[in-house]
C-alpha cells in the first residue's frame, strides 16, 4: 500500500511539469547563411523522406519534404526541385546521420 501511494505521488509530480515541445532548434552557418531546423520529422514508411520547416537568416520557410534517396525536395505547392550541389538539402539529409 505504501508503494502504491509513493508511486502515485511520483507520477503526479512528473506530470505536473510542462516540457517544451521543440526546445532544441539546430542552427548552423551554411554557405554564409544561418540555417535553422525548426521542425524535422523522419517518415516511418519512407525513411529517406524528411518533413521539415527551416528558417534561412531568420526568415521561416514553408514546410517542405526532402527526399534524400533521389535528392530532391517537394515544395509546399507540390513542385519538385533538385538539390543543389552544396545546398540546404545536403544539410537536412545529414541531420539523422550523426
Amino acid at each position: 500500500m505504501k508503494f502504491i501511494a509513493s508511486a502515485l505521488v511520483f507520477l503526479s509530480i512528473m506530470f505536473s511539469f510542462n516540457f517544451p515541445a521543440n526546445a532544441a532548434i539546430t542552427c548552423k552557418d551554411f554557405n554564409g547563411h544561418e540555417i535553422c531546423i525548426l521542425n524535422i520529422k523522419r517518415s516511418a514508411k519512407r525513411y529517406w523522406n524528411y518533413n521539415t520547416t527551416i528558417s534561412i537568416d531568420g526568415k521561416k520557410q514553408p514546410r517542405e519534404v526532402y527526399n534524400c534517396r533521389s535528392e530532391y525536395k517537394i515544395q509546399n505547392d507540390g513542385k519538385l526541385v533538385r538539390f543543389k550541389e552544396d545546398g540546404v538539402g545536403n544539410l537536412i539529409c545529414k541531420y539523422f546521420k550523426r
